[in-house]
């Protein structure tokens, strides 16, 4: 395994056997490295409350930070940001509002990020865009 694959694997996942990891799962994990060297720190990753998931949750300075992570190969059609539609606007707000009331926390400011992770095949390059939509659905 070459040095760049063992960055991305992460963890030793035991008796000496790679899991295969998908492309969402590496650009979860550079979006992740990105954010903390920015400062942000990583409070969950892939919190789920029934059918929702957010891919990462995490605190800039006083703000709770919801991250959604869209990985897409270079030269693919469509920017990751593309994904991010109405629908699944909504789907984040619901599982960030069942976060905020299950850790007490609606007094503290938030917001919605979108880092988009395109994979040329030899590096993961990520761009942040900060306080893309509300918590009231509205674009920021």
């Amino acid at each position: 395994m070459g040095f760049f694959t063992k960055l991305l694997s992460g963890p030793d996942q035991g008796r000496g056997t790679e899991r295969t990891r998908t492309a969402g799962d590496l650009g979860e994990d550079a979006a992740a490295r990105y954010l903390e060297a920015r400062g942000f720190r990583v409070l969950a990753r892939n919190w789920r409350f029934h059918q929702w998931e957010l891919d990462l949750i995490c605190r800039d300075r006083d703000t709770v930070v919801f991250v959604e992570v869209k990985t897409r190969r270079a030269g693919s059609m469509g920017a990751p940001g593309e994904a991010l539609t109405r629908k699944k606007q909504a789907r984040l707000i619901k599982a960030a509002s069942h976060y905020l009331t299950e850790h007490d926390l609606w007094d503290e400011p938030c917001r919605f990020d979108l880092a988009s992770v395109t994979d040329t095949g030899r590096v993961l390059t990520v761009e942040l865009e900060e306080n893309v939509f509300q918590l009231d659905g509205q674009r920021a």
